[in-house]
Formats: C-alpha cells, sequence, structure tokens
C-alpha cells in the first residue's frame, strides 16, 4: 500500500506544501511574541509530563503525552492577557464529524471522532492568496495505477450521505468556526499507535472533512470554488514528536482531477524533546546517561503557540 498522505491527498483533491505557510512562520518567527519568556516554563511542563507525574520509573505514554498536552495548552492560554481575543476559544472535546463527497466515480465518507477540536468564534484568514489557489489548477495530482487509490479504505452501504459537523456547530453556538485539531497518539504499545504517516494522513482527512462539513453550512450542497475559503490546522503527537498541518478548503467541486485544488502545508516529524531518562543508566559504577530531558527543541513549541495564535496575532 502506497503512503498514506499521498493517498489522502487523491482523495481530498488536495496539493501538499512542505513546510508551514508564511501566515504562520512570520508568527513563529516574531521576537515580539515573547517566546523566550516561555521557554523555561516549557521546559518545566516536559518534566513535570515524563519525570515528576509519576511514582513508575518509567511512566507509561497514556499518561504523559494527555499530561503534556494540557500543560502545553494552558500556556497558550496565558497568552490571552496579551490578546485577549484568545478568550474567544473553545475545546470540544469527543466530537464527532461526518463528511460525504464524490471523487471521480467513487462516494467517499470520513466519519468518527475528530481528536480534541478548539473552535473559535472566528474563521482562520485564508493563508494562500488568490494568485496561489489559481496556480493549484496546474498542479496534476498524482495517480497510483494500476492501483485504485481507494484500495484500502473500508467499504460500507451508505444509506444516507451525512455532512455532519457534530454537536459542536449547532445553531446559535457562539464558537462556530473549526480552528486546530489535535490527534495524541497516545497509545502505550507501539503497535497500537499510528506511525507518523499514518497519523499525518489521519490529521489530512480530518482536517478536510471539517472544513467540508463546514463548507456545506455555509454554502449548501452544491460543488463550488469558495469564494473565502476554510483553513483548519491540525496538530498531532505521541508526547515528544510533533506533526504540525495547515489545510485550506478551496473547492468543493471534488469529482474531477481538473481545476482549482485544495491545499495543504506540513511540517512533519518535530521532535520537542530527544529523550527524558527517568532514572539515571550506570555502567561500571559511572552515570553514562544522568536523569532528566535532553535535547529540549523549543522551536517546535513555538510552531505548537504559532498554530494556536493564528488568526489572532
Amino acid at each position: 500500500v502506497f503512503p498514506g498522505v499521498r493517498q489522502a491527498q487523491w482523495l481530498t483533491k488536495t496539493k501538499l506544501v512542505e513546510g508551514l505557510p508564511p501566515a504562520v512562520q512570520g508568527i513563529v518567527d516574531n521576537p515580539a511574541l515573547g517566546f523566550q519568556e516561555l521557554e523555561e516554563r516549557v521546559k518545566r511542563v516536559v518534566f513535570h509530563a515524563r519525570l515528576w507525574d509519576t511514582a513508575e520509573a518509567a511512566p507509561r505514554r497514556e499518561k504523559y503525552c494527555p499530561v503534556l498536552f494540557e500543560n502545553l495548552i494552558h500556556i497558550c492560554r496565558l497568552m490571552s492577557g496579551k490578546y485577549p481575543s484568545l478568550s474567544k476559544r473553545m475545546l470540544a472535546r469527543n466530537c464527532r464529524i461526518a463528511a460525504t463527497w464524490e471523487r471521480e466515480s467513487v462516494l467517499l465518507q470520513v466519519r468518527g471522532l475528530s481528536g480534541i477540536l478548539m473552535n473559535s468564534m472566528t474563521s482562520i484568514p485564508p493563508v494562500a492568496s488568490k494568485e496561489e489557489i489559481l496556480a493549484t489548477k496546474e498542479h496534476v495530482l498524482e495517480t497510483f495505477y494500476p492501483i485504485a487509490p481507494t484500495i484500502d479504505l473500508q467499504e460500507v452501504n451508505v444509506y444516507k450521505e451525512l455532512n455532519d459537523t457534530g454537536q459542536c456547530f449547532r445553531d446559535g453556538y457562539p464558537y462556530s468556526h473549526p480552528h486546530t485539531l489535535f490527534f495524541l497518539e497516545s497509545a502505550n504499545v507501539r503497535t497500537d499507535r499510528f506511525r507518523p504517516e499514518q497519523l499525518r494522513a489521519k490529521m489530512l482527512m480530518f482536517a478536510f472533512g471539517n472544513a467540508l462539513a463546514k463548507a456545506r453550512v455555509l454554502h449548501g450542497n452544491d460543488p463550488k470554488v469558495l469564494e473565502q475559503p476554510i483553513v483548519v490546522q491540525s496538530i498531532g503527537t505521541d508526547g515528544q514528536l510533533f506533526q504540525f498541518m495547515v489545510f485550506q478548503l478551496n473547492t468543493t467541486d471534488l469529482v474531477s482531477n481538473d481545476g482549482i485544488k485544495n491545499l495543504v502545508w506540513i511540517d512533519s516529524d518535530q521532535n520537542l524533546y530527544e529523550r527524558a531518562q527517568c532514572v539515571p543508566e550506570i555502567k561500571k559504577r559511572v552515570v553514562t546517561k544522568p536523569a532528566g530531558i535532553s535535547g529540549f527543541q523549543p522551536d517546535t513549541f513555538k510552531k505548537f503557540l504559532a498554530l494556536y495564535l493564528h488568526g489572532t496575532v
């Protein structure tokens, strides 16, 4: 079976751009945001999740991954003193999503739990210009002939073409715009976790599904190029390695490979730290690896915070 993201690109009619979009990278690079002041706090959060919040010699991933996530979100929330509009956000857990669309002659549906969804009172502005969107017409989507792009998808009988944004976006709900999806791959046994490539594919499918369902609420079910594209972000982590994604839905006209494509920016495999040593490693009475966190990467948290601030800063 071919790699997950390439397949997800075909299924969602999406062109991939490596790295973060300029709108987000600009936040990462902005010295006025005071990332340095938060660096020590983030380090303590990593120590807390990996070394202090446990009586075990080696804490389990299913424990430290959610603890780390909650504490990183807490640090992000502290920025609302500086940017009051950040208080117009809401985290929704166990939010269900269903979106149905047609690609070539195949009816497709993404449905299920969308991880943890941060909603906002306002939408994220488009990250690609009108010129960049028009340029996607020239992009040729990869085909997998003679393999069908749907080879490993689960076949089901669809009795109802669901397009449902879940409980999160009922009429009158003030936080009606999907902002960022968070996926925690916290299973302790490696074989129960999505590999990074599979996780990125899942992140793309659910970011697309949320954007498509929102587009249908706003603009109805007729396929069209959107005057105002919909941006949904996604962050995935196993408690150490992070995946960052910004998806822009430009069109709901998904049947053919021609015309305007959707866009996704992916920044892959960013470690927040290299290693967590819960107890020192001693060989011949010499400490070869002291207890603690090594290889802390502050830039990874900068990206996490930049996606959180995106649309506000």
